[in-house]
């Protein structure tokens, strides 16, 4: 993948909302909105056609990366960005590299690094690196191989193993979402 190369996307399946909404329609979207997103997602309006649904969905999302997930930021979002690579989930993987990746803090040749899996990843550090190794395995083979979890399993604990674990899950799924509803991106995001 060209992380410089720009590439239209295709129509959205289902045309996300757009205001004015009603109020409770507004309460539900700012209330899933994360903090960092600069306005309300096109995946969240798009989402708000099953209103339960996107309400529910963003409780799970919120806990894994809200005040009680006990991954790093770094860890979460390397997960996250590999999942949605290997998924081709450009409108997910887009969001968080431009919302948290500065903050998790990866440079450019990391980003290359973790979005394509041809890329020389000397850029990651170790941890990283076992990190896109799982996602790389969990996608493949929807498992983890027993080679890899022991050297897993000294870095993270039980705990934080199971979230890693979830936190791939969910953003396996996010990506479904995004690649077949067609998700529009936002213009504030990364492109690859």
């Amino acid at each position: 993948m060209d992380l410089n190369e720009k590439i239209a996307p295709p129509p959205p399946r289902i045309l996300p909302l757009e205001p004015p909404f009603t109020p409770e329609m507004q309460a539900l979207l700012t209330k899933i909105t994360p903090p960092a997103a600069p306005s309300i997602l096109a995946l969240l309006r798009t989402l708000a056609h099953h209103p339960d649904l996107a309400e529910r969905m963003a409780g799970w999302g919120g806990f894994l990366l809200g005040r009680r997930a006990t991954l790093s930021l770094r860890d979460r979002e390397v997960v996250i960005n590999r999942v949605c690579a290997r998924c081709g989930a450009e409108y997910e993987w887009g969001v968080h590299v431009a919302a948290f990746g500065q903050a998790a803090g990866f440079d450019a040749a990391q980003n290359r690094a973790i979005v394509d899996p041809s890329a020389d990843d000397s850029a990651l550090t170790p941890r990283d690196r076992l990190l896109v190794q799982m996602v790389d395995e969990l996608h493949d083979r929807a498992t983890v191989s027993d080679t890899l979890w022991p050297a897993l399993a000294e870095l993270w604990t039980p705990p934080q193993l199971i979230e890693l674990l979830m936190l791939a899950g969910w953003y396996h799924a996010i990506s479904y979402v995004c690649n077949a509803l067609r998700v529009p991106p936002e213009d504030w995001a990364a492109r690859w």
